[in-house]
């Protein structure tokens, strides 16, 4: 499972930007300088998408027959991909493939790994960029023209070269590539709305699906329907965008000594994910490859990882299809909701503050368990500080903000227990809303008609189980700690007040001769 997924980042890379066309290019030029018949063999995808009421984020289920790619745990393709690369330029390799536990096919060590070695060494030549030679050549001069950002750009590069079939030099990568990834851009939003009513993630994730069917919508209106020669749509469709963006969220990495360059690198993205592992892929100017240094040893036989990033349990369910280990990933953490009521007596005044900032009267925060961040203390401030601390709207919503530049660690100390109090109520309703759903799920109806639909439903319900744990367990834990929080400050409030009274008692005691 593991497999399906990789960024190596340790920052989510940005959504991508839908097409902004400041060369606009006569599409009659283009009519004189490239042919507009597609020539040679390419492969047809034949789907069918419904949707409702056009909301795209509402699709019914979608009977996909994407016709390249191989099932997840496939062994062939990816030794067939091995020897591909063997014969085109890579080194020989200390790992092999093969199924593994954790993952339905990882990188082995074939030999002692020492700690501290570089591994994989794969030449530019094997990695797919932007500068990447297309197998149509006239595809990438449209896009070209029309200065199409990287992210569209890959994605379109990966359906024209899978449509090429045996005549694209990547047939043996593309072969090797799951057919359909675990990410969630394959949930449909009545899955969404059901397994994951209750996380943040449900959100992200519909955003994301919106993005990449307005960027779709956005290539086909601007650049498909001029050329559809060159992007027939019986190859270029929503359902292989699906495919193809599945697989950038899942497999692109950025590479930090490349300028921050964007690729995909066959081999190296066999490799598994480890919460504890520290080590990301680079392209290492010395052996002029794509490396990464090991940071522990591996015995013949062992698994060996890499770090996607210090990313949630949520985040790597959203672009990776799945959920570590409770208790295993730690830079996990959950999403608070927290909301500024229009009931509020100030709401107006609050929210200008806020939107002046960049916020909005609901705002998302991230909880781990060590704790919570300062900015989201802020927004809590803003929210109980009553009429008479109006002057200090706009101070408690910048320090709310995401800007470097303002100071975060703001006192109020006479609503800082309303604050926390606050807080702690979120953290209730958010907890209830984790529970009623891990109470519910072992008595959902699954509405399943075959053994291949049982399996993935069952699948995407455990995910969800194991995410709605893992999130409810660190929001238990915050809770925890900020009522042990406030617990003192009421014993030190107590202690310095019986204090006081012990001292005026003796004082008086002392006055009257007693």
């Amino acid at each position: 499972m593991v497999e399906a997924s990789r960024i190596f980042h340790t920052t989510l890379l940005p959504t991508f930007p839908h097409l902004h066309n400041n060369h606009k290019p006569d599409s009659h030029t283009f009519l004189t300088n490239f042919p507009r018949k597609r020539h040679g063999p390419f492969q047809v995808l034949h789907c069918s998408v419904s949707t409702e009421n056009d909301t795209a984020t509402k699709t019914t289920p979608t009977q996909m027959t994407i016709p390249w790619g191989c099932d997840i745990d496939s062994l062939e393709n990816a030794s067939a991909l091995q020897r591909w690369l063997s014969d085109s330029g890579l080194p020989p390799q200390k790992m092999g493939i093969e199924k593994v536990d954790v993952g339905e096919r990882g990188l082995v060590a074939l030999k002692n790994i020492r700690k501290g070695e570089k591994l994989l060494f794969v030449p530019p030549s094997l990695v797919i960029t932007s500068d990447s030679q297309w197998g149509y050549p006239e595809a990438g001069e449209v896009l070209k023209q029309y200065s199409v950002p990287d992210w569209p750009l890959l994605a379109i590069y990966l359906i024209s070269e899978a449509s090429l079939q045996k005549s694209s030099r990547w047939s043996n990568y593309i072969s090797a590539l799951p057919r359909q990834p675990y990410s969630l851009l394959y949930w449909t939003r009545a899955e969404l709305d059901r397994y994951l009513e209750a996380s943040q993630i449900r959100e992200r994730a519909i955003e994301r699906i919106t993005n990449v069917i307005g960027t779709y919508n956005d290539l086909k209106f601007r650049i498909f329907s001029k050329y559809p020669d060159i992007f027939p749509e019986e190859v270029f469709n929503l359902e292989t965008f699906k495919w193809s963006f599945g697989i950038l969220f899942s497999r692109l990495v950025r590479l930090p000594s490349m300028g921050g360059r964007v690729a995909l690198v066959p081999w190296a993205d066999m490799l598994n994910h480890n919460c504890e592992v520290e080590t990301f892929l680079d392209y290492d100017k010395s052996t002029k490859g794509i490396v990464f240094t090991t940071d522990r040893q591996y015995q013949p036989g062992e698994q060996v990882f890499i770090s996607y990033g210090r990313k949630s349990n949520g985040e790597l369910l959203l672009s990776y299809g799945f959920v570590p280990r409770e208790g295993t990933n730690p830079s996990d953490s959950v999403e608070l909701s927290l909301l500024l009521k229009k009931s509020d007596k100030c709401y107006k005044e609050k929210l200008d503050a806020l939107r002046m900032h960049g916020l909005s009267a609901s705002q998302c925060f991230p909880i781990q368990i060590t704790g919570w961040p300062l900015e989201l203390m802020a927004y809590a401030y803003l929210v109980v500080s009553p009429p008479s601390m109006r002057g200090k709207f706009e101070e408690m919503a910048a320090a709310a903000s995401n800007k470097a530049n303002v100071k975060k660690d703001m006192k109020y100390p006479e609503i800082e227990e309303q604050a926390l109090q606050f807080v702690l109520d979120s953290c209730e309703s958010s907890i209830s809303k984790y529970s009623k759903f891990l109470q519910t799920s072992g008595t959902m109806d699954l509405d399943i008609t075959s053994p291949k639909q049982l399996n993935r439903k069952m699948f995407l319900k455990q995910l969800a189980v194991d995410l709605c744990t893992s999130e409810r367990r660190i929001l238990f834990r915050a809770q925890y700690v900020r009522k042990s929080s406030l617990l003192l400050q009421f014993i030190s409030l107590f202690i310095l007040y019986h204090d006081k009274r012990s001292s005026m008692i003796r004082s008086i005691n002392l006055t009257t001769g007693i």
